[in-house]
């Protein structure tokens, strides 16, 4: 019935930081940016190297999420990464702080999280 994630969809309240984020930060290229009048929103489509896609959109005072990471709703947005310690150098150099890596216990695999400018919890997690 399903294939694969297509896209998830992040509300942010600041655009222009949330775009330079996810552009320049994580390198995530512009597929197309929208602007609807009508909803005084932006809606920025952003690609995955895996074909997948992150809509990125601004609307005018959207509501906080209430608690962090236990909150109802996604919990978290996971990237694959061929190295963990790699990918902490490359955000530590470009000033995103990131929690120290960790090991799943069930796979052995090194993972660490750090945020979006609005707090979404994101994680790196080593193929």
């Amino acid at each position: 019935m399903v294939e694969r994630i297509h896209h998830v969809a992040i509300i942010c309240s600041d655009y222009q930081r949330s775009k330079a984020f996810y552009t320049d930060v994580l390198g995530l290229s512009i597929i197309a940016e929208n602007y609807r009048e009508s909803r005084d929103s932006y809606k920025l489509d952003l690609a995955l190297p895996n074909g997948g896609q992150i809509e990125l959109f601004s609307f005018p005072n959207p509501p906080e999420r209430p608690s962090r990471p236990e909150a109802q709703g996604l919990r978290h947005l996971a990237f694959v990464t061929d190295s963990v310690e790699a990918a902490v150098s490359e955000l530590n150099a470009l000033g995103v702080e990131v929690e120290p890596i960790r090991v799943d216990e069930f796979t052995g695999k090194k993972f660490t999280f750090f945020q979006d400018p609005d707090g979404l919890p994101l994680e790196l997690y080593e193929k």
